[in-house]
């Protein structure tokens, strides 16, 4: 009992608008877990098309963990589409050449970092994900949110921007979750498992 082939594009027979994300991406700076799925209406190739801004001189990656589920038309918003916030001007002047390229001589854009995704983390459909947040693992993003800062562990956050709607478990059953992995674990261990991981009841994982 192992489960599917976490090296399939497609795990569902005869449907291939779910895959498994690490198999269909190309871009080396997305990195994907494995079993971590992405579900298009149309065309799962879509997924590299929704990470937005994401240019090669910024170097920037979008990082998301093992079992993360990530529905349609979710948006990564990456570094390339930050411009000046503390100058007299937000314009690229630079950008466009024609004698306009010295503008951003010893300055630079504003770079907030990497997008960190964690394992076991639900993202609904329409989110966008903005560059530099990390999201916790087990954490839920309800649909159509807008997720411009840090979302703790199995924490449910929703809106425009996202806050926090609740937490997922008590801070004990949390912190038992995220010392045991179980993402980490050996997929025959996961596989026997499966009854224990759906149900409520924490200490039959422990057991």
């Amino acid at each position: 009992m192992t489960g599917p082939n976490k090296d399939g594009k497609f795990p569902l027979d005869n449907y291939d608008r779910l895959c498994f994300l690490k198999n269909v991406v190309k871009n080396p700076n997305i990195i994907i877990g494995d079993y971590t799925y992405y579900d298009d209406f149309e065309n799962v190739e879509n997924f590299e098309k929704n990470v937005k801004y994401h240019f090669d001189f910024v170097d920037d990656k979008l990082i998301i963990g093992k079992f993360c589920m990530i529905a349609s038309d979710v948006k990564f918003i990456m570094n390339g589409a930050n411009h000046l916030t503390d100058a007299l001007t937000t314009y690229p002047f630079a950008i466009f050449g024609n004698g306009w390229e010295n503008a951003m001589e010893g300055k630079s854009y504003p770079k907030k970092g990497n997008i960190n995704i964690g394992n076991d983390v639900w993202i609904g459909y329409n989110a966008t994900i903005m560059a530099g947040v990390s999201i916790g693992d087990g954490a839920i993003i309800a649909t159509n949110s807008t997720v411009v800062k840090d979302v703790e562990p199995y924490t449910i956050v929703g809106g425009n921007p996202a806050v926090e709607i609740k937490k997922r478990f008590s801070d004990s059953v949390i912190d038992k979750l995220l010392d045991l992995q179980w993402w980490n674990w050996d997929i025959e261990k996961i596989s026997k498992n499966v009854q224990n991981l759906t149900d409520k009841n924490i200490e039959k994982l422990i057991e």
